[in-house]
């Protein structure tokens, strides 16, 4: 994938992963196939208990390495511990969390990383419950380059908001039938609108910060914000979303709104976007 509409087309898989979790493997092989990797893997790690939950990958990988890794390698994995202190949504390489040789020394690597060809590993951390993203490198592509780091940081804030958003709803998926009773059954006000702003959906959440008004409101069907500075980036956060993901980036994820008033008593709100 070279162009700007292989991106995009990218893009829309990975927010459709969000929806329908069954697309996440072929919506990983689409990503490790962007960023010049053999195989993604899509996980969640615990540094403490040097656990992890296994969510989806994209079927490259042998089966049972992957059942070797959660159930005795991820317990000698030298970087995890190292992924969790990095920046969110920044690409990280096995060369950026250790010195590249005392990599190769590990136990890790001659038991699990080696027999499988793979030389490296390009990381990102989705959020600090360390979800993560995770496209392998093998022997044949070498270690990530400077254009292999570029497309990750094309493709992850995108798989960051996927991810938020499919962990939002899975909280009520299971009892719900349709996708409105499951954000009306959410403690966290929500709200679909259109590329203009037109509230489509508010769940009872969202009505209740409606009717409250000090955060923000609506207006002729419209979801403002009352801080004025707040709601210009709203306004440029819907505009961008109607010419297509790629054009959001990693600027529509949360945006810092005062409170009505200009109580500094009063901690100012989070509005995230997904």
């Amino acid at each position: 994938m070279t162009n700007d509409n292989d991106l995009s087309a990218l893009i829309g898989d990975i927010y459709d992963a969000s929806l329908d979790p069954s697309l996440w493997p072929q919506v990983l092989k689409g990503c490790a196939g962007f960023v010049d990797g053999w195989s993604a893997r899509l996980f969640s790690k615990e540094p403490a208990s040097k656990s992890a939950i296994h969510y989806f990958q994209d079927g490259t990988m042998d089966p049972g390495y992957v059942e070797l890794y959660f159930d005795k390698y991820v317990k000698f994995d030298p970087l995890s511990t190292r992924q969790y202190f990095a920046e969110l949504e920044v690409p990280v390489t096995v060369g950026d969390l250790m010195p590249y040789d005392e990599f190769l020394d590990t136990r890790f690597y001659r038991e699990w990383v080696r027999p499988q060809g793979i030389v490296d590993c390009i990381h990102s951390l989705l959020d600090k419950s360390v979800t993560s993203i995770a496209m392998f490198r093998h022997e044949r592509d070498g270690v990530a380059d400077v254009e292999a780091r570029h497309r990750m940081r094309l493709i992850v804030p995108h798989i960051r908001r996927a991810a938020l958003i499919a962990n939002v709803i899975d909280l009520r998926a299971a009892q719900a039938e349709t996708l409105a009773e499951a954000l009306d059954g959410l403690s966290t006000g929500m709200f679909l609108v259109d590329a203009s702003g037109h509230i489509m959906h508010a769940n009872a959440a969202g009505h209740v910060l409606l009717e409250a008004g000090d955060v923000i409101q609506t207006m002729g069907g419209h979801l403002l914000a009352r801080d004025r500075h707040a709601d210009r980036v709203l306004r440029e956060v819907f505009a961008a979303a109607g010419e297509g993901d790629a054009a959001i980036g990693s600027n529509g994820i949360s945006i810092t709104i005062n409170q009505e008033g200009g109580d500094l008593r009063r901690p100012p709100a989070s509005l995230d976007l997904g």
